[in-house]
């Protein structure tokens, strides 16, 4: 790519298994990631840090801010539902309305792939925090609980950080350093070697591996 810390946001398609040259059966995640466009260039002068915003996806006008529509139509570039920025070291390679494909990626790179994990909802301790739980035997009344979760007299209150029943998923995770095994402009689509976060359909981002392996 131009730079090592531009990316393009796609989605996650699905995986599936491809034989790669050295013919071993590979499973990969598919990524579709339709062309984004610039739609706004950050300067170290005027912002304080040079940074490149990138479009992704197409959306009625109606459905965007009038902030957010000002902002677009402003950089003369259609409405995106999702706006994403990069920072870089150098600007001059881009303008305004520039087209990002996934031709930008080659086959063999290693890419860093950034999404949200799977929403499970509200869960207990022992699916959350992977707890042991209690007897299974009738009558324990102690089978998925947690336990005391408390102190007595000091100091009287829970504990900071203390594992509990809560929301579990949909955080924001890095998968790093994954293989591009194939590239296929036509349809827009890459197949990265192994999994990655997100459900299928979600909003993913890849980019350049920032801790690429190196290889002697």
């Amino acid at each position: 790519m131009k730079e090592k810390q531009l990316g393009l946001l796609g989605k996650k398609i699905g995986m599936t298994q491809v034989y790669d040259k050295a013919n071993r059966l590979v499973p990969v995640t598919v990524i579709e990631l339709t062309p984004s466009c610039v739609t706004q260039i950050k300067t170290k002068e005027k912002e304080g840090y040079n940074a490149v915003q990138v479009g992704y996806r197409e959306q009625k006008e109606s459905r965007l801010s009038k902030g957010e529509l000002g902002h677009l139509k402003k950089a003369n570039v259609p409405a995106y539902a999702e706006l994403m920025e990069f920072q870089v070291e150098d600007t001059s390679a881009y303008k305004l309305g520039d087209k990002l494909t996934v031709a930008s990626f080659a086959e063999g790179q290693l890419v860093d792939v950034v999404g949200a994990t799977k929403g499970r909802g509200f869960q207990g301790v022992v699916k959350r925090h992977n707890f042991s739980g209690g007897p299974a035997s009738h009558g324990s009344m102690f089978h998925r609980r947690g336990g005391s979760f408390g102190c007595r007299q000091w100091p009287g209150h829970v504990i900071k950080n203390r594992p509990m029943p809560g929301h579990m998923g949909t955080n924001q995770v890095t998968v790093q350093n994954l293989p591009v095994v194939k590239v296929l402009e036509d349809k827009h689509i890459i197949l990265v070697e192994g999994s990655i976060p997100g459900n299928k359909g979600s909003l993913v981002m890849v980019r350049n591996a920032k801790k690429a392996k190196v290889t002697a």
